[in-house]
């Protein structure tokens, strides 16, 4: 079966859900999401957006800022393109009707109540209390509700992009092949442009504060079509989840730590100041190298987040989501030290883009968490990620408009067809090959990593992989993990190619930052 559109959008985060607000104004849209609409990772971005709005800051300094915890890498015109269009970005959400949290001057006028996290050297974090990232998706996801142009299908899998050959050796991509995971019925989506917003990869790993859609859809989609992937060894984990046995890893917001929160061992020792000049408020690779040293040094499973000297109504009106969750298994954060560990937390790399978005497949783009845009380099800033895509799914949008004629959909089919074997795996044995890899990638691919330890997973993950390429691939379950196992191989891949610590890889082999290093790691499908 066969669905056109003019343009088509794979995942309803705040990427996927600006690019398709925009574009609606310039023909139809099919907006394809596995699951439902809310259902994304942006739903749960607790910290904020940054945003150089106040008075005693600048674009320099949240550039300047930017470029600190990217640790060489940040591409400076990205970087650049993020801070100065962000504001915009922020105000037009605000119009849309997003409920951003205000404070009164001295002379009673409400303004943006701005947060400060690690690595942030001015208040510049736009929040709706610790739900910013539900806020913001619930605002886009009315305006998209509300728009006639956009056409939503939720519970539709993608699977592989469509890429067109044409008889001079040239190619595009016009769609992509989707799977109705409730009927079982397999359908191409043709558009004249297609955007890549599928967000992180975070069910690569065991413990991660990803929602279960995280599967890096978007990166092995781009992958077997043959776009080049940057920069996958430099996976953030986020210093401070809730470690329980009754919990998730739940994410306890860095900008806990903004307010005063206090890293320590349940004897109450401060360890942050041994490691960093900001202490509590060092960059998130930095903090989370120190706390599984920390627990090393001590053989511990955790440390603890100290949030008892901020007063009851700050943690209340500031922190009502990390009040509730902690308090449904009994710890009360007032008076309670909060148990914490690392957990993996984002990717900063993707599929490369440039500064539109654009990969290099005409008629592909990428945004959000699935791209490698260059801003985040070696290590993402705090509350960069949600601006990066509003910012870059915008520009895509703009390109896409002024590309428009170009990208028209082909005349004749002539794509390229994913080839599988017809294998068969039964749904446990599926879910069982996804599990090893999960907990290779969570013991030997971690924040403390060493050569023989990820080539002894890149040898396991590449068997995994090729009995999972063999295997027929009719249901979700199964393309899940042929997802995350091939993800899991650029990560290795990458790691094994950078021969330095820098940023968010740290190796035992190499463990400093060298000049000669100071590069991308780019893959691309041979």
């Amino acid at each position: 079966m066969r669905n056109n559109a003019d343009y088509l959008v794979i995942g309803s985060g705040l990427a996927g859900l600006t690019y398709a607000l925009r574009m609606a104004h310039h023909g139809k849209v099919a907006l394809l999401t596995k699951q439902t609409l809310s259902d994304a990772n942006s739903s749960w971005a607790q910290g904020g957006i940054a945003g150089a709005m106040a008075k005693d800051d600048s674009f320099d300094l949240h550039i300047q800022d930017t470029l600190t915890a990217g640790a060489g890498l940040c591409k400076i015109e990205a970087v650049e393109t993020l801070v100065k269009e962000g504001p915009e970005r922020i105000r037009e959400l605000i119009n849309l009707g997003a409920n951003f949290d205000l404070q009164s001057s001295d002379k009673g006028v409400k303004t943006l109540a701005l947060g400060r996290e690690g690595g942030h050297s001015r208040n510049r974090i736009v929040h709706t209390a610790d739900h910013t990232g539900l806020e913001c998706e619930i605002t886009l996801l009315n305006a998209v509700l509300s728009n006639p142009n956009i056409v939503i299908y939720e519970h539709y899998f993608s699977t592989n992009l469509i890429i067109d050959l044409s008889e001079t050796g040239g190619r595009k991509c016009v769609g992509a092949y989707a799977l109705d995971t409730r009927s079982g019925e397999n359908i191409e989506f043709i558009a004249k442009a297609t955007m890549l917003a599928t967000g992180g990869c975070g069910q690569v790993y065991t413990h991660s504060t990803n929602p279960t859609v995280a599967t890096a859809d978007g990166v092995a989609m781009a992958w077997r079509a043959g776009a080049p992937i940057a920069n996958m060894e430099f996976i953030q984990f986020h210093p401070t989840t809730l470690y329980h046995p009754d919990a998730r890893a739940f994410l306890i917001s860095e900008a806990l730590r903004g307010e005063g929160g206090i890293l320590c061992h349940k004897d109450g020792d401060r360890f942050m100041e041994r490691y960093h000049p900001l202490k509590d408020l060092a960059p998130r690779d930095i903090v989370a190298r120190a706390i599984v040293n920390e627990m090393k040094l001590r053989n511990v499973p955790c440390v603890y987040l100290d949030a008892t000297h901020i007063p009851i109504e700050e943690l209340n009106s500031h922190f009502p989501t990390i009040t509730e969750r902690c308090g449904e298994v009994g710890i009360h954060i007032h008076s309670d030290l909060i148990p914490i560990a690392p957990a993996q937390h984002y990717q900063c790399g993707g599929v490369l883009t440039n500064l539109d978005g654009a990969t290099n497949i005409p008629g592909l783009y990428a945004a959000g968490e699935a791209a490698c845009t260059g801003v985040h380099g070696a290590n993402r800033l705090a509350s960069n990620s949600l601006l990066e895509a509003l910012v870059f799914a915008h520009r895509a949008a703009s390109h896409t408009i002024q590309t428009a004629s170009s990208l028209s959909p082909m005349h004749k089919v002539n794509p390229i067809r994913a080839s599988y074997n017809s294998g068969s795996l039964t749904l446990e044995e599926i879910l069982q090959i996804k599990s090893e890899v999960q907990e290779l990638m969570q013991k030997y691919s971690g924040i403390i990593r060493c050569n023989d330890d990820l080539s002894l997973a890149r040898s396991k993950t590449q068997d995994a992989l090729s009995i999972l390429d063999g295997a027929e691939k009719s249901d979700r379950e199964t393309w899940e993990a042929l997802n995350i196992t091939q993800t899991a191989l650029i990560i290795l891949d990458s790691a094994l190619k950078r021969h330095e610590s820098r940023g968010l890889h740290f190796s035992l082999d190499y463990p400093n930052s060298l000049e000669s290093e100071k590069h991308d790691t780019v893959l691309v499908r041979s």
